[in-house]
């Protein structure tokens, strides 16, 4: 595991394991959040996040947590492994109304400077309608990148169990 892609809902999780797995594999940590958002939630063009995305891809040790379905094969031809947190709708509202709390008027050290932790109507709607609307599509890419392994993780639980069984 060199080059790992962490895909799920918003407050699934994918940033602090992104964090837990640095550390444990002694890898780079990219957040897409940190390369798109700049202060006051203003993004950057998308010339410039594909520009740093690039940079990124082409180096050999990374893991990437976010989404961001637009640039998701130019990550699946480059990853080693996927870790899809397949978290229920109501795991990721919880784990974002605990954040929130948690970061309510703070930036998150996920996030860019200057974007304080937030959760309006929007943000809930996409977790509400994320795995109607996003897991089939999750499961093709899984399945697409044969040359990748594949972890499926469906609770925070599973989610601990992974990280203990991994070399310390």
């Amino acid at each position: 595991m060199n080059r790992i892609l962490i895909i799920g809902c918003g407050g699934s999780g994918k940033s602090t394991l992104a964090r837990s797995l640095g550390k444990r594999l002694q890898l780079p940590v990219v957040h897409l959040d940190q390369l798109w958002w700049r202060r006051g939630w203003q993004n950057v063009s998308i010339q410039e996040f594909d520009r740093q995305l690039g940079e990124v891809l082409a180096t050999d040790a990374w893991i990437i947590d976010g989404n961001y379905s637009r640039t998701m094969e130019r990550r699946l031809e480059r990853c080693d492994t996927i870790v899809y947190l397949d978290f229920s709708r109501w795991a990721c509202l919880w784990g974002v109304f605990q954040r929130v709390l948690s970061n309510r008027g703070q930036t998150r050290p996920d996030m860019a400077p200057g974007c304080p932790e937030r959760l309006d109507w929007a943000f809930f709607k996409w977790i509400w309608n994320f795995n109607r609307e996003n897991r089939t599509q999750n499961y093709l890419w899984l399945a697409k990148a044969r040359h990748a392994r594949s972890i499926v993780l469906r609770s925070r639980k599973e989610v601990q169990a992974f990280l203990q069984q991994l070399p310390v």
